[in-house]
This record gives C-alpha cells, sequence and structure tokens, in this order.
C-alpha cells in the first residue's frame, strides 16, 4: 500500500496546479439550446448538460456516428485510440475461440473485464460465453448502432460510482428516446470477396404526457475466408521470414510400430513435410486455408422504449429489447494424438507396415472442417418509476436481463468420436494410410452431432436520489445517493461427449457459477471559492462469494478563466473474480511451444525441437480474491480562441492481485521433466525413451499479477469556421502509452520480475485518429485517418511458454496507417444520400511473426484488420 500512499499525496500537490481534460459535452453542446439536467457518465448527479466534470469523458453523438461509416459497435472502439490489447470482435472468431461471435471493448488494453459497459447507465446481463476461458464481458454486439443517441466513453477508474469492473473505465450506450415521426436506413458495403447489409427503421409518437419509440435493425455480412487474402492462409510463413507453425496431427499421419524407438510417418508423405519432434518424425499438416478471418454472421434486435406520465410528480418509463444473432466459426479437421488411444491392426486391408501400429498423429481431413453454428437470444427488460419529492428527484427500478448461447455441430460439420472412429478402423472400413478420402458412408458412421450451451442472467434492483442539500455563497451543494442489489448466473456447458473424452482437437470451455450483489453509494458534489468544484463520492459493495469492499473518489475542478480550467481526480477500484474464473470445471486451449525437455531426454537437438500445439486444461481456484486497483487523472482544457479547444490528459491506472493464468512456461519447468506427473501429462514411453509423447498440461488461475499502466491523451478540435464557401471541423484523439508494467513469476517461479509492455507485442505506445468534416449547401464531405503504431513482434522468441520480450529484442512490427472517405447528399427532401470507403488505399496489415498461439498467420488480428478496401452506400430517409 506504500505505492498508494505515494499516490495520494503526489495528487494533494497536483490539485491546485492539476492540468485536466475538458469534458467533450462542451465540444458538441449547441449554443442556442435550453440546459437539460442530465446526467452524464462518471456521475449520478444531474446537472446542466455543458457542466463540465473532473474526469476525461469522450463522447461520440448521433451525427458523428453516422459520418463514420460504421456499422457496429466492434468497428467503433477498434479505431477509438484509447482502446487496446483485449478488445476482441468477429475477426479472428475461429473454432477454437471461446467466445464465437461476439465482441467486446478493452480501454487501456488492461482487457475486456477492466472495461464496465452500461446500457442507460445500467448493467446489462454479460455474454453466456467467456472469451479466453475466463473473461466474462458485455457482448457490444447486442446493442444495435441505429439505437444508440450516443456512446460515452470515462477514460477513468469509476468503481466509486459503479462497482467492480469499472477499472479502466466505463462505456456508456445512451439508446434513442422521444424520438417521433419515422426513419429508415439502408446500406450496402462490400470489399474484395466479402460484403455487409444493413436495415433499421425508427419510428415514434408522442402524447401529451408520453412517447414511445420503437426501433429495429438488421445486419448481415457474408464470410471472409482467408484464403481470400494472399499469404494470410497458411500457418507457415517461413517463406516471409516467419515461422512454421504447422501441426503435428497430419493427413497423411504419423505411426508408433511396435518395436520402435520414435514415431514414423505415414511412407505417403511428402518430402516437404516431414518434421522432426520429441517423439521422432512426423508429417505435419497446413491447417492455415481452413481458417476465416472474419465469419458469416446475423443479427436482428427489437427495442421498444416508453414512459408515461401518471401524476404530476410520478413517471413510468421501461426498455424492452430483443435481439437475436447467429454466426459461425470453423476450424481445421479434427486433429488427434495419442490421447485418443488408437491403432490398427496387422490384418487391416490398407496397413503398408504389416504389423500391429498406434496412432501416434493423425487428422480426419476427409471428414471436413469443424464448424459451429451459433446462436444468441438476449432479452432485457426494465421497467421503473421516477419523479420529485420537495425538489428531490428519485428513481426506482427493476430490471430483468438474459443471454442465452447456444453452439451446434451436426453430423455433416466435422466433428469425429475417436471411438466410432476405432470401430471403423477394426472393421476395415476406415482407412487411415495415404491420405486418402473414405466414403461418404464410413465419414457418417465416424462422425456425431454436439451441442455447447450457455446462459447468462442478471436480475437487478435500483433506488436512487438526487438533489441539492444546501445552497451555499459559491452554489449549490448537490447530492446523489442510492441502493442496488442485483442476482448474476452464469453456466457454460459442454456436450458430454467433450467430459467424457472422445472429442479431440477442440477447446472445451465448462463454467456454472451464481451470486447475488448489495451496493450502497454516495456522491455530493461541493462549490468552493475563487470557481473550485470539489466531487466525492463512495461505495460499498457487498458480494455473497468473496466479501465486501469500499471505495472512494475525489475529484477537483478549477475554472482559472474563461479560457483554461484545471483538474484532477483520484480513487480506488476492483474487479470481482468473473463468475467463470470462480465457477469453471475442466476446460481446455491449445498453444504451440516446443517441448524441450522431451527433445533433450529422447536425444534430439534442440534446434530440432520444432513448436507443436499442445493441451492445456485450467481448472478453478475457490481462493482467488478481488483485484484492487487505484487511478488518477490530471488534465487541462485550453481555449484559447472562439472554437478552438485543446484538452491534455496525463493518466494512471495500478491493478494489484490481478488474476491471470500461471505462466504455462513456468509449470512445464516445474512438472514436465517427470514421466509420472499428474500435472503434466506424457504418453508411456517408447522402447528407448525417457520421456513420453507430451499429452496435456495442468493449469489454473491465481492473484498473481500486477499492472501499473499510464500515458497521455490529446484532443484537438476546430469547428465552426469558413472555407470556401462551407463550413469545416476539425478533430485529433491522440492516446501515448507511456508504460504498461507487468509484475509476474520468473521462469524459476520463484521471484517475481517486473515488465514494460509498453511498444511491445500487441501494446503499441501511439495511437490516433484524425477527422475532418466540411460542409458546403446540399453537400457534405469527410476522411479520416487512423493509426496504430509500431510495436516490437515475437513476446517468446524461441516459443518455450516463457515470455523474454524483456531479455531479447526482436523484429518490429510496422505501423498501420489507413485513410477513410465519406460524401453525403442532402438536397433530396428528407433523404440523405452517403457514399464512402473504409481504408481507400487498401493498405494491407503489416506483417507479423506472432505469438505462437492467436496469431499464426503473419499479422495481428487484435491490431490489425485484413479486410482491405470497403466501399460502402447509405440512405436515411425521414417522414
Amino acid at each position: 500500500m506504500e505505492k498508494f500512499t505515494l499516490r495520494r499525496k503526489v495528487l494533494t500537490t497536483a490539485i491546485v496546479t492539476a492540468i485536466a481534460a475538458t469534458s467533450p459535452q462542451t465540444l458538441f453542446a449547441a449554443e442556442d439550446q435550453a440546459m437539460e439536467e442530465v446526467a452524464v457518465v462518471g456521475s449520478r448527479i444531474s446537472r446542466n448538460a455543458e457542466f463540465e466534470t473532473a474526469t476525461p469523458i469522450q463522447v461520440m453523438d448521433r451525427d458523428a456516428i453516422e459520418k463514420s461509416g460504421y456499422t457496429n459497435l466492434q468497428q467503433l472502439f477498434e479505431k477509438n485510440p484509447a482502446a487496446g490489447n483485449g478488445t476482441f470482435s468477429t475477426r479472428g472468431n475461429n473454432q477454437d475461440s471461446t467466445a464465437n461471435g461476439a465482441a467486446a471493448v478493452s480501454l487501456r488494453g488492461m482487457g475486456a473485464d477492466a472495461t464496465l459497459v452500461l446500457v442507460n447507465g445500467r448493467r446489462v446481463a454479460i455474454s453466456a460465453f467467456a472469451e479466453g476461458i475466463t473473461t466474462n464481458f458485455v457482448d457490444i454486439n447486442s446493442v444495435p448502432l441505429a439505437a444508440i443517441e450516443r456512446v460515452e466513453v470515462l477514460k477513468d477508474g469509476a468503481s466509486a460510482i459503479y462497482g467492480s469492473d469499472a477499472v479502466a473505465g466505463v462505456v456508456n450506450l445512451v439508446l434513442r428516446k422521444n424520438f417521433e415521426g419515422a426513419e429508415v436506413s439502408v446500406d450496402y458495403g462490400g470489399a474484395d470477396g466479402y460484403d455487409e447489409q444493413s436495415v433499421s427503421a425508427v419510428w415514434g409518437i408522442n402524447g401529451d404526457d408520453s412517447n414511445l419509440t420503437v426501433i429495429f435493425d438488421h445486419h448481415k455480412n457474408s464470410r471472409l475466408s482467408s484464403t481470400e487474402r494472399s499469404g494470410l492462409d497458411t500457418a507457415n510463413q517461413s517463406s516471409r521470414g516467419g515461422m512454421n507453425f504447422r501441426s503435428a496431427r497430419g493427413f497423411p499421419g504419423s505411426f508408433i510400430l511396435p518395436t520402435a524407438t520414435e514415431t514414423v510417418e505415414d511412407p505417403s508423405c511428402p518430402e516437404d513435410r516431414i518434421a522432426s519432434n520429441p517423439d521422432g518424425r512426423v508429417c505435419v499438416y497446413d491447417y492455415g486455408p481452413w481458417t476465416l478471418i472474419t465469419p458469416e454472421a446475423e443479427r436482428t434486435g427489437l427495442i421498444v422504449l416508453g414512459h408515461k406520465q401518471l401524476s404530476d410528480n410520478i413517471e413510468f418509463f421501461s426498455e424492452i429489447a430483443v435481439q437475436h444473432n447467429t454466426s459461425v466459426a470453423q476450424g481445421a479437421p479434427t486433429p488427434l494424438d495419442g490421447a485418443a488411444g488408437l491403432y490398427v491392426l496387422a490384418d487391416h486391408p490398407n496397413n503398408p507396415f504389416g504389423e500391429d501400429v498406434d496412432i501416434a498423429y493423425y487428422r480426419t481431413v476427409d471428414a471436413g472442417a469443424r464448424q459451429w453454428d451459433i446462436e444468441t437470444d438476449n432479452l432485457r427488460g426494465v421497467f421503473g418509476l421516477r419523479g420529485s419529492i420537495a425538489e428531490w428527484d428519485w428513481e426506482a427500478s427493476v430490471q430483468r436481463s438474459r443471454s442465452e448461447s447456444e453452439q451446434t455441430g451436426s453430423k455433416s460439420q466435422g466433428w469425429v468420436r475417436a471411438d466410432l472412429l476405432q470401430e471403423q478402423i477394426n472393421a476395415g472400413n476406415y482407412n487411415p494410410f495415404g491420405g486418402v478420402q473414405n466414403p461418404d458412408s464410413v465419414i457418417d458412421a465416424i462422425t456425431t452431432s454436439l451441442v455447447r450451451k450457455g446462459k447468462s442472467e442478471f436480475t437487478g434492483y435500483d433506488f436512487s436520489i438526487n438533489g441539492d442539500l444546501f445552497a451555499t455563497s459559491n452554489g449549490a451543494v448537490a447530492m446523489a445517493a442510492g441502493l442496488e442489489y442485483r442476482e448474476e448466473k452464469v453456466s457454460d456447458i459442454p456436450d458430454d461427449q467433450f467430459q467424457r473424452g472422445l472429442i479431440f482437437g477442440t477447446e472445451s470451455v465448462y463454467a456454472k457459477a451464481s451470486r447475488d450483489i448489495s451496493s450502497a453509494y454516495v456522491e455530493v458534489a461541493i462549490p468552493l471559492p475563487a470557481r473550485f468544484d470539489l466531487a466525492l463520492a463512495a461505495r460499498y459493495d457487498d458480494y455473497s462469494d468473496f466479501g465486501s469492499t469500499t471505495n472512494p473518489m475525489a475529484s477537483l475542478l478549477w475554472t482559472a478563466t474563461d479560457q483554461l480550467s484545471l483538474r484532477a481526480s483520484w480513487g480506488t477500484g476492483f474487479r470481482a473474480p468473473s463468475l467463470a474464473q470462480i465457477g469453471l470445471g475442466d476446460s481446455q486451449e491449445s498453444v504451440f511451444f516446443a517441448d524441450t525437455y522431451g527433445c533433450e531426454a529422447n536425444g534430439i537437438n534442440i534446434e530440432d525441437c520444432g513448436e507443436l500445439d499442445y493441451t492445456i486444461i485450467y481448472s478453478a481456484n475457490p481462493d482467488l480474491e478481488a483485484e484492487e486497483s487505484e487511478s488518477f487523472n490530471i488534465g487541462a482544457v485550453y481555449e484559447p480562441i472562439e472554437n478552438l479547444s485543446i484538452s491534455l490528459d496525463y493518466w494512471n491506472i495500478t491493478q494489484e492481485g490481478k488474476i491471470d493464468e500461471v505462466p504455462f512456461g513456468y509449470v512445464y519447468n516445474l512438472h514436465c521433466n517427470d514421466q509420472d506427473s499428474t500435472i503434466c501429462v506424457r504418453d508411456t514411453p517408447l522402447e528407448g525413451q525417457a520421456l513420453g509423447s507430451l499429452q496435456s498440461l495442468r493449469n489454473g488461475y491465481t492473484n498473481i499479477g500486477e499492472q501499473d499502466v499510464s500515458g497521455v491523451d490529446l484532443t484537438i478540435v476546430y469547428t465552426g469556421f469558413e472555407l470556401a464557401g462551407g463550413e469545416i471541423g476539425l478533430r485529433l484523439d491522440y492516446s501515448y502509452l507511456a508504460e504498461f508494467e507487468r509484475v509476474e513469476l520468473d521462469t524459476t517461479g520463484e521471484a517475481f520480475i517486473t515488465r514494460d509492455q509498453a511498444g511491445e507485442y500487441e501494446y503499441p505506445q501511439h495511437r490516433w485518429n484524425a477527422t475532418a468534416d466540411w460542409t458546403f449547401d446540399n453537400f457534405g464531405f469527410s476522411a479520416g485517418l487512423s493509426y496504430i503504431g509500431e510495436f516490437e513482434d515475437t513476446p517468446d522468441i524461441d516459443f518455450n511458454g516463457t515470455l523474454d520480450y524483456e531479455s531479447h529484442s526482436t523484429r518490429t512490427v510496422d505501423s498501420f496507417l489507413t485513410m477513410n472517405m465519406q460524401a453525403r447528399y442532402t438536397g433530396f427532401e428528407n433523404m440523405v444520400l452517403s457514399l464512402g470507403a473504409d481504408n481507400v488505399f487498401d493498405e494491407e496489415p503489416p506483417f507479423a511473426i506472432g505469438d505462437g498461439n492467436t496469431d499464426l498467420y503473419g499479422y495481428v488480428e487484435s491490431q490489425h484488420d485484413p479486410r482491405g478496401r470497403f466501399i460502402y452506400g447509405k440512405m436515411t430517409y425521414s417522414f
């Protein structure tokens, strides 16, 4: 806690001299509009819409969303400079992903579970399927872009306001409401081999004391396969200077003879596919052509918002949202190894060895790719009352939210059962030699149907009050307070064929947990002399599983002059262990690394010890505790001339007790030199071998990590000046990642090491967006540049499971700069026509060797979009 105490002292000094960023609301508010009392993300106190806050907030309103040309929130956040590593999307959601068809946002690169996502200021149900096995998140694909009035991004910790998960910040999606009339939008766009189409409709009607708004949205995109992008369709990137990540589970396969001391490849294996591993020689397979860059997806949603004045002081309000999403996932055909226990008898009609053999490595390519069909149904209902008593506003509501997902795989989608395959081999019907295509009737006999079911449920009750406590000579002291109670449940149940060990080569996840949380919070805004405004907040949360926590927050705003505002904020935060983490059953993940112990023990040179895909099995840790954090922000806004605003922020977030998987390299070093280990499971050694083939490695999660992240944000906005007879607006959003220090176990597992990830793999230090918008008569033109800086490649230089980027420098993954353009015409009555392009110059993603895990195909999928030039058109008609 010494570090936290020091930060408080630093903040106390900085309060007077702080440089703080202004609230972006001041940049976009219309001067002639009446001042509406609103609550903006980061505060529960309703204040003037132009009131500046002491925390950095970025707002993208409806007009800016339309001009961006994006069709979903996934695209919007991928280009946001404040987002970083941990932001994931349907791009790269292949068969091995554990959250297919979903998307999430990760502010500051601290992970999707460190960013709280709200809808109209309220929590919603998390995705039924966790990403990366245990990362729970809100699927932003569940909220259609057509339904959003504005996106508010609080780039500061806010656990004192909102509770768990608001470590790196908060994203609040504000829905459109009080709409009157009707609006229909249709858009279509395409890139080479890929297209998207959307249609949306908004209808609203006002009564004397009521409103009903209905929003419909439908989005569909086609499949983009890796084979449609040159160079990204192979796991063998050696020709480009990368790694050869072809799999030992080959087609043709590799076998073990009764008296053999090592595996041998199928006699028909091509010479250029023979490789060495700790067991001997294998026939490797390139699974790259089977991968999807973007899976086919379809989303349909309906949202109904309404309110009705029941009396002079009481209003009823409601929100009802339903959405149905479908998607697909695909992976290479089923890979099999010694764990499947397959063998071929000597009398098999196709056995070229003439004696009994065990199948060491094989892949049922003739059964086709493994495919999932994913369906997700989201349902959300909010019902409440709001009103006022003695100049105090109050609100009470109840919410029920649910996300239900189902993954299914049919017999025609490549799902092979090992026991059924063995039966067909024994009967002489299936030929596992020579890489041949077996008859369809035999394929039908070895395949099966699968289903994985997930459900996430959220029930919440809340009551809040908001008003002025008393007046002072400097203004009114305002307060907001509230009580909340919520129940959360999640279940992710794989098919029992996974649990019985009949399905191989596919990551399997099991989780089931529930809990309830009681919370109370209070926030006070105090105007002080000399144009200072002080805000204090505190929140108490009591969890039924891990215990209770209290988190304070303080912020100070000083309006030094009409041109300059200074401010600072400080607060503590926490993230409770996710439901997936506390309820985790045996769950699997495949990772490429080199079995160096196996190679050394069996007389294979380390330089010839190739990287292969091995299975890691995770299970729950009942002793997990909450992660704790502290954040502070100092910044300023300066308006030197009319219509020009410059804001600058320095921010820092420290996270302690971070829940991470134990580095598998450490577990490997500790257990995998032991043939009898129950943590590192090996096959029985062959004749003359000291160690058998590595099959699986058991691992888990613990409060092992610490992160210290800091950076600088710069925003420059220049609006409302004339150019060539029109009006132009310019904006720059820039984020600099100064440090991203992680404290982790070293390779011995006996000490901790501090590593700075800033500028390392997936952590570019520089990200910015620059936009310009020019309107002239009935025409409008927008242009934007999006920049993702360079970063170092290959965090594990020798792919042995131990990160070594601190001790080794590797090549640099180049920066990535793309340009967007849009033209609009408003000359037709009640109609807006738009034509635009994303990545106008068709830039290809920079080459990367990869990390041996998710990035195996020559680019970094979490940072760079390989879609290429995307041209779109849109029509919006109002009546």
